[in-house]
């Protein structure tokens, strides 16, 4: 069970990480608030919660910025848990509703980016494999 329980955290973490990169930021932030605050003032953890979505967009992908963000959260929710395992299905249902929906086995994504330069944060998780097929080109006469 505890592993299951390191597991949760772990990608709650990374899952409200994410979302506070994005535009769904706004509609989960009220029951994040909910959550992580178990009887304090929502509006207080909402608020809290805020300043964490403010340092990850500011790290504009720093990994290691982001890293840190994310270890608070996995801290803050190892403690939730353990003072209350029921709070483990709520942020399960949370999860359902935000994380990103898993695609079936050997789905593939294919970005390419010709000529150009990518000026947004991006993120991509699972296995990511990179091919330089760059060729310069031909010289001009």
């Amino acid at each position: 069970m505890e592993a299951e329980i390191a597991q949760l955290v772990t990608t709650g973490a990374t899952t409200v990480v994410g979302l506070m990169a994005t535009e769904a930021w706004t509609q989960a932030r009220s029951r994040l608030a909910a959550l992580f605050g178990r009887g304090r003032n929502a509006e207080e953890v909402s608020a809290e919660l805020e300043e964490i979505r403010v340092e990850v967009v500011r790290a504009d992908g720093d990994a290691e910025l982001v890293g840190d963000q994310a270890a608070e959260l996995r801290n803050r929710l190892r403690r939730l848990l353990r003072e209350d395992p029921r709070a483990a299905e709520e942020l399960e249902a949370v999860l359902r509703e935000f994380a990103p929906r898993q695609q079936p086995a050997g789905s593939v994504y294919n970005h390419t980016v010709n000529h150009g330069t990518i000026t947004e944060s991006v993120i991509q998780a699972g296995r990511i494999t990179t091919y330089n097929n760059y060729q310069s080109p031909p010289p001009k006469d």
